[in-house]
């Protein structure tokens, strides 16, 4: 363990470079830059609380705020584990002048978008200001499920970053499963509105266990779902256990395979 430790802070540098580099690179050709972190969740958030609002009568002032808050953190996982999955076969040239530990590029790639996710983070709270959402001291217990969320997504991210690299069709199965957790998520309709056997969707998804929580922190002031933290909790720490050991057996063979 002393050893990986030891390798990780001897390029911990190279990765705060590797991170920069993806972000650099994501608004490289863009006129707004990283102002469109903002516009797009805001944007979004008008659309969908317009649309849904209208088709389920929703009057609830508090409506944009909760889907701001499933949307924010369904668009990390979402860009975070299609990085991930293309990190490898992405940067196969520079793996073939230069050694760098390989699970440097997946892991960069989720820190970049973690990083822009925090900062349109600005935008829930400039709503949440407007809308004039009460604000508790649970509001700190919303590291909790952004923590977790990290470790789902780079758990996943790590799996999906090793299966890619052998079979390439992946990624767009992958775009298939993401529309299937969004729709099973609550995003954009109350979670309430599935009852009995069908609230098994949303319980077995770790995805909204942690949007839940985040939403129970920011929006309702209330405290955290112990037992929905606690699955989401041990399936991204399971994720990321077989992430590791996959991505650590399979590594040597990526170069015979880009």
């Amino acid at each position: 363990m002393k050893k990986y430790i030891a390798n990780f802070m001897k390029y911990r540098y190279l990765l705060s470079e590797l991170v920069k580099k993806d972000i650099k690179l994501k608004y490289r050709r863009s006129k707004l830059g990283i102002l469109w972190t903002l516009l797009e969740p805001l944007l979004t958030m008008i659309v969908l609380s317009l649309v849904f609002s209208e088709l389920k009568g929703n009057t609830d002032r508090t409506f944009p705020v909760y889907i701001l808050t499933g949307r924010l953190l369904y668009t990390y996982f979402n860009n975070g584990t299609k990085v991930a999955a293309r990190s490898i076969r992405s940067n196969s040239s520079m793996m073939r002048k230069v050694y760098i530990p390989k699970y440097m590029y997946p892991l960069s790639a989720i820190l970049s978008n973690f990083v822009i996710f925090l900062i349109s983070l600005i935008v829930l709270a400039g709503v949440s200001l407007v809308l004039r959402i009460k604000i508790t001291f649970h509001i700190v217990e919303a590291i909790y499920p952004l923590v977790i969320l990290f470790l789902l997504t780079l758990g996943v991210g790590m799996i999906l970053a090793t299966l890619e690299v052998f079979f390439r069709d992946l990624e767009y199965l992958w775009g298939v499963v993401l529309m299937i957790i969004m729709y099973c998520s609550a995003i954009f309709y109350p979670a309430d509105m599935l009852k009995g056997n069908k609230s098994l969707i949303l319980d077995m998804n770790p995805l909204y266990a942690l949007i839940k929580n985040f939403r129970n922190a920011v929006l309702y002031g209330t405290g955290p779902d112990y037992g929905a933290l606690a699955y989401a909790s041990a399936f991204s720490v399971i994720a990321l256990l077989i992430g590791i050991v996959a991505f650590y057996k399979k590594q040597d063979e990526f170069i015979l395979n880009l």
